[in-house]
Order: C-alpha cells, then structure tokens, then sequence
C-alpha cells in the first residue's frame, strides 16, 4: 500500500511568495564595496524568515532558488550555482535547527545565552561596518544609485542596538528565543563558508581571484548581521499574531 503525502496549496503559494521576496530583497537593495568589488544586499533576511516561520523545505527552496534567480537577473550567472546550493542549505540547516529546539531546563542559562549572541552580533556588526561600510559606499536602489558617507559612529551605534535589541529579547520573552538566534547565526555561517570555498577553490584559480574569497567574508558576515536584525523580530511578532502559521 502505497500512501502519498500531498503538499498542501497553502504551503505551495507560501513557497512561491517567499522564493520571490528572497529575489526582490537581494536585488532591490544593494551596497557596492569597492574595496572588495562585492555587493552587500538584504536577501538573507528573506532566507532566514521563510525558514523561522515555514521550516527547511520552504527555506531551503525560497532560499535557493530565489537568490540563484537574482544572480542571474543581476548579471552573476557564474555564482548562480553555488548560490542555489548555498542559499539553500543556509535555509534548511535554520529551519530544521529551529523545528529541534531542545527542551530547557533552565530559563535562565539560556536568558545568558542570549546575551552571549547578541554581544557577538554586537561586535561582528561593529567590526564589519567600521571596517568595510564607514566612508563613501554606493547604495543600488533599482537601477539607480546614491552616493553615502556613512561616519564610523553610526555602526558603533547600530552595533549597541543591535547588542541591546537581542539581549532584551532575550530576558523579556521565552527563553527559546536564545536558540532561534543560534540556529540564524550557525545558517548564516554556512552561507559564509559555501561563498568562501567556491571562491577560494572553484572559482579562484579559474579566474585568479582567490584574495577575493578571503576579503568576501565580513562583507558575508555582514549580510548575515543584518538579515538576522531584521528577520527575527518580524518573525517573532508573526508568531505571536498567528500562533498556528507553523502548523
């Protein structure tokens, strides 16, 4: 006996919705980087909320296939196949990281836990933007552009906020926020290693641009950084307004 399990329409339409929220989001907002010729873009806070509120099927998918699209849409059919296996474990390792959380035994060792992370974000956004961010950058909005001069203290300040934010959280709601936070921060990292052994070991030698590998990953960890800001608390006002989304 032979028993099919249909995927459901609504979870069909939440996948097409996301795949194409993930290839807006990286295509509408960009920041060039001369230093490293690299483009910083907000797509990952699409990666990470489609796999916070639906799991590592629609993540993975939305993810993959929707960042693939805006590379090749964007003119970068050489990353398009790596982002497409990147992308979409970095969605699938969030989603099923989040769906195993583990039973707490106590709230408040994991109340400090949070702490730990959002000092780290603190201190990775901090260090990315000073370092790569502050100066003259150009933000792509569409197809047009705007010259910025975006000072160092405004990422020491975003980098306190971004510290307190998560930390608040933390301490103000249940304590399983804290190992949300991790599963985002371990997906985004795999997005961070995938780029840097395709640029390093697979593209690298073929078009000479090993250095580039190396210089991509705070402008890697600095997309991470900020789709996690931004994806957390939407997914945490979603969860409370419609309790039953993940069932």
């Amino acid at each position: 006996m032979v028993i099919e399990k249909r995927i459901s329409p609504f979870k069909i339409a939440v996948t097409a919705i996301f795949t194409a929220l993930v290839c807006i989001a990286t295509m509408m907002i960009s920041v060039y980087v001369p230093g490293t010729k690299g483009f910083f873009n907000v797509g990952e806070s699409m990666v990470f909320l489609s796999a916070l509120l639906f799991g590592p099927a629609v993540g993975a998918f939305a993810g993959g296939v929707g960042s693939m699209l805006a590379d090749l849409l964007l003119g970068y059919p050489i990353y398009a196949p790596a982002t497409l296996i990147i992308k979409a474990c970095e969605g699938a390792v969030v989603g099923t990281l989040v769906k195993r959380s583990p039973k707490f035994s106590s709230m408040y060792y994991w109340k400090y836990f949070t702490l730990i992370l959002g000092a780290v974000a603190g201190l990775l956004l901090g260090w990315v933007g000073t370092s790569y961010y502050s100066g003259e950058v150009e933000l792509y909005i569409g197809s047009g552009f705007l010259l910025l001069n975006i000072p160092t203290i405004f990422w020491i300040i975003l980098s306190v906020v971004l510290f307190l934010s998560i930390t608040a959280l933390g301490f103000m709601t249940d304590p399983e926020f804290g190992w949300t936070v991790f599963s985002v921060i371990i997906g985004g990292f795999t997005m961070v290693l995938g780029y840097f052994i395709y640029q390093r070991f697979l593209i690298g030698p073929l078009f000479n641009i090993e250095v580039i590998a190396f210089a991509e990953i705070p402008i890697n960890i600095g997309q991470m950084i900020i789709g996690a800001s931004i994806s957390l608390p939407i997914a945490k006002i979603v969860r409370r307004a419609l309790p039953n989304i993940m069932k």
